[in-house]
Order: C-alpha cells, then sequence, then structure tokens
C-alpha cells in the first residue's frame, strides 16, 4: 500500500514536467532532427531521478523540504536574495507555465472539438480552479495518477504505430549526436524534463515519508514519464516541414488513421490540464516554505500563504489564456530560460544534501551518487550557459562564436564552477563531521 501510494506522489512529479512544453519540444525534435536527440532524453530521465531523489532525501533525513532548507543555509541579506530569487523565480516562471499548460491543454482538445477557444479555457479553468480549491495534497495524486496513466497510453500506443522497437532506436537512446543547431532543442529536452519547480514540488511532497518507498516510487514515476517523453519525440518524426500541433495531428491522421490522431490530441489535452494543476501546487509549496508562513500547520493541508499563491499563478494562466496567446513560441521560450534557471536550483541542492548539519551522517550524500549528482549539474550548467551566451550573442552583445566555441566557452566556466562547489563541499562535511 505504502509502495502504490509513494508511485501516486511520484505521478505528481511526472505530470509536472510532461506538460505542453514536452510535447512542443520533444515532437519538435523529432520532426527536425529524427531519432538523433533521444539520448538526451536518456540523460534527462537519469538526471531528472538523481536531482529528484536528493530532493525527497533532503526533505525526509532532514525534515525540512528544499525550500525551507534554502532559509536555514542561508541567513541575513545572503538569506532574503536567495529566498526572494527562488521565489520570484518559480511563482513568477510557474504563472508563465499555466498560460502554456492552460492553451496546450485547450489545443488538444480543438483537434478533436471545434468549440471557441474561450469556452475552453473558461471550462478548463473552473474544473482545473475546483479541484485546487477543494483538494489536498493527498487526494489530487490520485486524479493527476489516473491522467498521467492514460496520457502514457496514449504517447506509446501512437508511438509504437509510428517506429517499430528496433535497434536503431534503442541505439540512439544511448549514442549521443548534436546535429547543427540542434543545441537549444537538446537544452529545452533537458530544461522541460528536469524541471526547477519539480524539486521544490518534489522535495515538500516527500516530508514525513518513507526514503526506501520514496525511491521506488520516484524511479517507477520518472522512468515512467522518460519513457513518454521519448514516445513523444518518436510521434514527432512523423511530421514533415514544420511542426505545429495540427500538422502532426493531421499526418497521423492521414498515415495511422483518425485514431491515432484523436489519442495524439487527448494526450495533448491530458499533458496541459495535469502541469495546469501542478504548476500552481509547486508554486505553492515553494512559497510557504520561502516565507515561513506562521499559519502554517499540516504540511499536507492547505494554508493562507498556500492558497494565495495557487490563486494566483492559476489566475494569471486563465487570464493571459483568455487573450488568446498562441502556445508553441511562448513554450519553447520558457523551456529555455528554465535551462538556465535549472542550474542555480541544482547547486543549491547540491550543496545541501552534503551538509552534516541539515542531513545528519546517515543522509548524506553518498560517493556514488554524489557524482551522478555532480555530472547531471554539470551537464545542466554546460547547457544552461551555453544557452546564456547564445542569448547575449543575438542581443548583440559580446564577439560572435560558433556553435562549437560557445559550448568550449560555456565548458570552461562550468568546469570552474564545479571544481569551486566540489572544493566547497569537501571543506563543508570535514568541518562539519
Amino acid at each position: 500500500m505504502k509502495r502504490w501510494t509513494s508511485i501516486l506522489l511520484g505521478a505528481v512529479l511526472t505530470a509536472a514536467f510532461i506538460g505542453p512544453g514536452t510535447v512542443t519540444t520533444a515532437a519538435a525534435a523529432g520532426a527536425h532532427y529524427g531519432l538523433a536527440l533521444l539520448w538526451a532524453l536518456t540523460f534527462s530521465t537519469l538526471a531528472c531521478w538523481t536531482l529528484q531523489e536528493a530532493a525527497a532525501r533532503l526533505a525526509i533525513c532532514s525534515g525540512l523540504p528544499l525550500a525551507e532548507a534554502l532559509r536555514h543555509q542561508f541567513d541575513g541579506w545572503k538569506g532574503v536574495a536567495v529566498r526572494l530569487l527562488a521565489l520570484g523565480a518559480i511563482v513568477l516562471g510557474n504563472a508563465a507555465f499555466e498560460v502554456g499548460n492552460v492553451l496546450g491543454a485547450v489545443a488538444g482538445l480543438e483537434l478533436v472539438w471545434p468549440v471557441s477557444r474561450p469556452f475552453l479555457v473558461i471550462g478548463i479553468g473552473l474544473l482545473s480552479g475546483a479541484l485546487l480549491w477543494f483538494g489536498t495534497l493527498r487526494m489530487l495524486p490520485r486524479v493527476l495518477g489516473a491522467f498521467v496513466a492514460f496520457m502514457g497510453l496514449a504517447f506509446l500506443v501512437t508511438a509504437l504505430k509510428v517506429h517499430p522497437l528496433d535497434g536503431a532506436l534503442l541505439h540512439r537512446l544511448v549514442w549521443p549526436s548534436l546535429p547543427e543547431g540542434a543545441g537549444l532543442l537538446v537544452i529545452g529536452l533537458i530544461g522541460t524534463t528536469v524541471v526547477p519547480y519539480n524539486l521544490f514540488l518534489g522535495s515538500g511532497l516527500a516530508q514525513g515519508e518513507q526514503l526506501n518507498v520514496t525511491r521506488f516510487g520516484l524511479t517507477v514515476a520518472i522512468v515512467g514519464g522518460g519513457l513518454i517523453s521519448m514516445a513523444i519525440l518518436v510521434v514527432g518524426t512523423a511530421v514533415q516541414g514544420a511542426f505545429t500541433y495540427e500538422a502532426l495531428a493531421d499526418t497521423l491522421g492521414r498515415t495511422l488513421g483518425d485514431g491515432a490522431r484523436v489519442l495524439f490530441a487527448l494526450g495533448l489535452f491530458a499533458a496541459g490540464f495535469t502541469s495546469a494543476l501542478t504548476a500552481p501546487i509547486a508554486a505553492a509549496i515553494t512559497a510557504r516554505g520561502l516565507l515561513a508562513d506562521p499559519s502554517s500547520g499540516n504540511a499536507s493541508e492547505p494554508n493562507r500563504t498556500y492558497r494565495i499563491t495557487w490563486l494566483v499563478v492559476w489566475g494569471s494562466g486563465i487570464t493571459l489564456s483568455l487573450l488568446d496567446l498562441r502556445p508553441i513560441p511562448a513554450i519553447i521560450t520558457a523551456q529555455a530560460l528554465n535551462g538556465v534557471l535549472l542550474p542555480v536550483v541544482a547547486v543549491f541542492l547540491w550543496i545541501a544534501t552534503n551538509d552534516p548539519r541539515l542531513m545528519g551522517r546517515n543522509g548524506l550524500t553518498s560517493r556514488g551518487l554524489n557524482l551522478l549528482t555532480g555530472i547531471s549539474v554539470g551537464v545542466a550548467v554546460l547547457l544552461g550557459l551555453r544557452n546564456l551566451l547564445a542569448a547575449l550573442q543575438a542581443a548583440g552583445i559580446g564577439p560572435p562564436l560558433s556553435e562549437s566555441l560557445l559550448l568550449k566557452v560555456a565548458g570552461g566556466l562550468t568546469l570552474v564552477l564545479l571544481l569551486c562547489v566540489s572544493r566547497y563541499l569537501y571543506r563543508l562535511r570535514r568541518l562539519r563531521s
């Protein structure tokens, strides 16, 4: 029973990172580069598990979810600055993601149900708002788990119709390649799987749970989520030319029949709707931990800060969605920004889980997990810095650099950062042992 509960809690994380952003970015990667970028999803799934396990272990062993651990790790003006940075990034970022979540769900329904967009936005808003208002952090995982199971079935069945499970596909899962111009999509693929706000969400949900049981649930949910992301990329390979939801649905309908079109549409709706629930929840859990709300009682129940935060995120998403923004450009932009934000949160988590004062002797990250975490953080920083340098270059700041030179510069900066953090962690564990 406890393992089943842990899978349901893990399904909340799956629902959070498989949103319209995953559908858009993964399908676009398949449409433009075929199976060449599947390896990025293999890595991002491993990195996701590594960082989410650390976030959960932090909450279980220290009794402090990630947001509260940040408060304890930094004091004075540094603590205020870190809290404001994290709060602004997570809450404001999730409000932006909420627009894409709602519009992505609407786009899925529009593929099979030609109803006016405002009507669909209002309907999705009312349903998601009711679940958020009346639901608890113990009830909502059951709802999300059902949607995730349906979404996974829809995309996996469609993917097997598009491309058989053969040697070529398995080869692409483990053999890295970077076609010219694919860097931004690789950042997006990793950013859409290893989501910064998911670290706060997962850590908050894990508080009070058992570590071994939580690890089991995380493994099932994250591996399952990775397979769904890979299935979406495979489905995207069916598109010839410019990628849009309509183009992919039309291609599936022509080549595989109307059933495949309907499955894709419903899968897209489920991805958007589940993320429209988890984005406000993640922002609310983060805000509650960062602000040390005196009304906080049972961590599994809503309180004042929790309700205000999710109402702001949910309300912003619904209101802006009624302005009829097109989701695809906004979602890809948000995913690229997410790739830059991730390294900051990952480094914070890496430091916290190596602090004996927080974790105790038994909860500290082992050497093996530290190696995996270091690799995950390193690649996240590398891709994030590469994206930042490319954005500065596009804005006319700095000299023009080729793709390979961008990666070399980002790689050098990443190496320096990792060496500094590793040295700090070594001293931290020795001084507090």
